[in-house]
């Protein structure tokens, strides 16, 4: 089954020199390994422009988007109920960063990710309440929702 994502976080375009910091870091009662970054390093830019990405977010089913970048995705009637709101950031005409807040399923978030370019492009994920940077394993990792034990 298609296993559901809860998460809040910035996603950036991982710079090809990102390196995972040795010590793992506490989150959530998780152990994680955290990306060590600079700042010129958090400067990189997504391969593909702000407009780019809403007109690529704007062909999802149910996603409505706004042209000041914010935008919410639905889940289909019918189906569990899940919602992401996201907002695109831009500068020097790319795509800077992409807040998201939400829970959904593993496919979509894979969908949503497609916008921004990847799997071509690799991502990294700021978590936002810790301030720290996962990779793409990490983050799908720690954000998997965890069913309730019986």
């Amino acid at each position: 089954m298609n296993g559901m994502l809860a998460f809040h976080v910035s996603v950036h375009a991982r710079p090809i020199d990102a390196v995972l910091s040795a010590t793992p870091t506490l989150l959530d009662g998780q152990q994680v390994k955290t990306l060590a970054l600079s700042a010129e390093q958090l400067a990189t830019p997504f391969a593909v422009s702000f407009e780019q990405a809403g007109e690529a977010l704007s062909k999802l089913p149910r996603l409505f988007f706004e042209p000041d970048g914010s935008f919410v995705w639905v889940s289909a009637r019918g189906e569990e109920a899940w919602q992401v709101d996201g907002n695109l950031f831009d500068r020097a005409g790319r795509l800077q960063f992409v807040d998201l807040k939400g829970r959904c399923p593993t496919a979509e978030f894979d969908r949503l990710l497609g916008a921004f370019g990847w799997p071509q492009t690799e991502v990294m994920f700021q978590v936002v309440r810790a301030a720290v940077f996962l990779d793409e394993t990490e983050f799908r990792r720690a954000a998997a929702e965890k069913l309730p034990s019986e």
